[in-house]
């Protein structure tokens, strides 16, 4: 089942709550798109990488090998946010002193350090590098899959595209208001001069990035082309927080496509485990009445390290098994 939504996607993202396991089953939802024949681009958005250690292979910013099958192929990388920043901040900063004055460039860089450090800049880079690789992937990769932080963390950067769209487009409004005054200004007094250099080049910033959250925003609010896979364990709380995200999904028109329940306890290895199992039925009944109708996938606790291609694949045959 999980297969199909992973041949039948783009995008898909996997979160929950911290813990659950959901680096180990993105890699295997790769493993498999890959066994399948597909080119699957893995991206952790999460500020604690866990990607490279599951892969035992170092990974950065930029796309890494990490599997090759018959006919397909996972490429991995780890969103550095501080690379992002970095990037934007020496494009603008050549910028800015392309088009002022010298006498202002001491103040403007003054500015742009304050900026570096401004609350939600980790976040907008994060959106930054995450739009880059949907857009830069079309041509490069069948599907991408978004390993990403706990679930709180998610949500805002979900959010985030609208947001920063709405305010993208307001400066842009603003910017229209401002030119129309100036040119009626200039009509009334006789003079038209051309649009300076600074305001074309800050308008054509504005309308990239604002094109860029729509497009983003377009994709991932699109159920036929982008899904959200939610991983839990069948436990009180990473249940109930399940059940919460799934809510938020729906309000920011995001398709909950599967809920993916971890390390199953066995029935028959014991009393104790067999008590944990008969707990877990318990919180699973309740996960399945609140979400009636979204398919759940039940993974079993597996022996063993889940790190390395080997391990991987075995994870993957219980996670999306090979179908006809």
């Amino acid at each position: 089942m999980l297969l199909a939504i992973a041949r039948s996607r783009r995008i898909l993202f996997v979160g929950g709550k911290g813990g659950v396991g959901k680096t180990s089953v993105s890699a295997a939802l790769a493993v498999a798109r890959a066994r399948d024949g597909g080119r699957v681009l893995l991206v952790s958005t999460d500020p604690a990488h866990n990607l490279g250690h599951i892969w035992d292979r170092e990974l950065a910013d930029e796309p890494v090998r990490v599997l090759t099958t018959d006919d397909g192929w996972v490429d991995a990388l780890e969103i550095d946010p501080q690379a992002t920043i970095d990037r934007h901040f020496a494009a603008v900063g050549a910028t800015m002193r392309r088009l002022l004055p010298e006498r202002l460039h001491a103040s403007a860089q003054q500015h742009l350090d304050q900026a570096r450090s401004a609350p939600g800049s980790h976040e907008s880079a994060v959106l930054e590098r995450v739009a880059e690789l949907v857009s830069s992937s079309q041509e490069s990769h069948d599907l991408v899959i978004f390993d990403t932080a706990p679930s709180g963390h998610t949500l805002r950067l979900l959010a985030l595209p609208e947001q920063l769209g709405s305010w993208t487009a307001t400066l842009l409004a603003s910017r229209d208001r401002s030119d129309r005054f100036a040119a009626a200004a200039q009509g009334i007094v006789g003079v038209k001069d051309e649009e300076p250099t600074a305001d074309a080049e800050l308008r054509r910033t504005l309308v990239a990035r604002r094109d860029r959250f729509a497009h983003m925003r377009s994709a991932v609010t699109d159920a036929s082309q982008t899904s959200f896979v939610v991983v839990t364990v069948a436990e009180r709380l990473p249940v109930a927080e399940s059940v919460d995200v799934v809510d938020q999904l729906a309000a920011l028109g995001i398709d909950p496509a599967a809920i993916i329940v971890n390390r199953r306890s066995p029935a028959d290895e014991g009393a104790l485990l067999a008590a944990r199992r008969e707990q877990e039925e318990q919180h699973l009944a309740r996960l399945r009445s609140a979400l009636a109708g979204l398919p759940v996938v039940e993974v079993p606790l597996l022996p063993g390290d889940l790190a390395g291609a080997d391990a991987l694949r075995i994870l993957a045959d219980h996670v999306a098994p090979p179908s006809a």
